[in-house]
């Protein structure tokens, strides 16, 4: 079933450029993307959606979201508005959508970049306690919490969790996230499509056999490239060197006292090592398993 995503689109000043499309995390919305665009925007145009059920896209009428629903709604829109051999960008569940979509949809993917992507590994306790959201009840309690805080409050506990280094965290930025996240306590869906993302990963997680992550990332022929922060609450460091083992033609950026969201965090040489993948990438013949790049270091 088709369906609307919200977008934001900047084109770049030079018209011949591809598109790189970016697909947020749990709980995210395109303004994630926001420094990240304004330094590659002279590389590319750039495309950022709302996933079904975030940011400013409506819920999937049965409320059910899925890693395979998301990314064919992500499939559907790029079919629908002509674009091939995009360079896609996931953070986190974005990631994992990315990855799915990699696999599936290959004529659509030049390139593949993935920031802190959640890969099935046993998790730090952080995102455990993220976890709960997906129980039973969860989504309901979530919200009478929430309504106890401040909005100040509620910022402070998202920022200890996705960063790092909170005080990275501009005036502008906050401010413009403490609206959003206004605007999202109002609508009656919220909570349950924050719980409905939770079960996506948890179902993801325990799949075996060729529907596994782990399984896709070894058939992805896109160039990829990994980001990971060494200081990631939410998605062990540690899983970096098998995601780097797992990937046939890739490169790995490590970036010390960087958290769960690279792109706001550390946008800089995140840009920097995109536009090299794709810059790379537009050569011919592309690289195989043996062109692997090691770890570029923050």
């Amino acid at each position: 079933m088709q369906q609307t995503l919200a977008v934001e689109y900047v084109r770049s000043a030079a018209p011949a450029t591809d598109t790189a499309v970016f697909l947020h995390g749990l709980g995210g919305w395109t303004h994630n993307w926001a420094g990240l665009i304004d330094l590659l925007r002279t590389s590319a145009h750039c495309l950022a959606l709302d996933l079904p059920g975030f940011g400013r896209s409506a819920p999937p009428p049965d409320g059910d979201v899925t890693v395979e629903r998301q990314a064919a709604a992500v499939a559907d829109h790029l079919d629908r508005t002509g674009h091939r051999r995009v360079h896609l960008v996931g953070n986190s569940l974005g990631g994992l959508i990315a990855l799915h979509l990699a696999t599936r949809r290959p004529d659509l993917v030049g390139t593949l970049t993935l920031i802190s992507p959640v890969l099935p590994t046993f998790p730090p306790a952080q995102a455990l306690r993220v976890a709960l959201l997906g129980l039973p009840g969860a989504p309901r309690l979530y919200s009478r919490l929430l309504a106890a805080q401040s909005p100040d409050r509620r910022l402070d506990d998202l920022y200890r969790l996705i960063y790092a280094n909170p005080a990275l965290v501009g005036t502008e930025q906050r401010a413009v996230e403490a609206r959003e996240r206004r605007r999202r306590t109002e609508l009656p869906y919220a909570q349950d499509m924050l719980a409905e993302g939770v079960r996506a990963l948890a179902r993801a997680f325990v799949r075996q056999g060729e529907a596994s992550a782990w399984r896709q990332a070894r058939r992805v022929t896109a160039p990829t490239l990994l980001v990971y922060g060494r200081d990631d609450n939410l998605v062990p460091f540690r899983t970096a060197p098998r995601a780097y083992a797992a990937f046939r033609d890739v490169r790995l950026l490590t970036l010390p006292g960087v958290g769960h969201v690279a792109m706001q965090e550390r946008p800089a040489p995140v840009a920097t090592a995109i536009r090299a993948l794709i810059t790379e990438a537009s050569r011919e013949p592309p690289p195989g398993r043996d062109g692997r790049t090691g770890t570029v270091p923050g």
